[in-house]
């Protein structure tokens, strides 16, 4: 893999982690300052968030084996 590549798959981590990071925050928001009176909100949020955290999650394992194949 190219360093060009690999610097393109450490951006879209980044970007991965930034958009977990942003759906897990309003999730935590959720729960501090709305349940349980918001509790019908709380499923799609969750699903949003853990689907934010799956991407990040394969693009950061992604982009180990890159690394790893590259040494």
């Amino acid at each position: 893999m190219t360093p060009e590549e690999l610097k393109k798959l450490e951006k879209e981590v980044r970007k991965a982690k930034r958009r977990a990071s942003e759906a897990a925050m309003e999730l935590h928001d959720l729960v501090e300052d709305a349940l349980p009176g918001a509790y019908e909100q709380l499923p799609g949020i969750a699903e949003t968030t853990y689907a934010a955290c799956k991407a990040w999650d394969d693009a950061r394992q992604q982009l180990e084996k890159a690394q790893e194949e590259t040494v």
